[in-house]
């Protein structure tokens, strides 16, 4: 296991890594995605967290 590997975020259901295609840089807002559409997370800077949203 590489340093690397630590940060990538992988889908639970295919273990596919995460795409970052809708991230809103100016406002702090990053979304993950997973490419078949099972797993998605947002970080919410107001919130100071992650919101993951698994979709079937």
């Amino acid at each position: 296991m590489t340093i690397i590997s630590l940060f990538k975020d992988t889908c639970p259901t295919c273990k596919q890594t995460l795409k970052h295609d809708k991230s809103e840089a100016l406002i702090g807002r990053i979304v993950k995605h997973c490419p078949e559409g099972h797993y998605e997370k947002e970080y919410h800077p107001a919130l100071e967290t992650f919101v993951e949203t698994i979709r079937n």
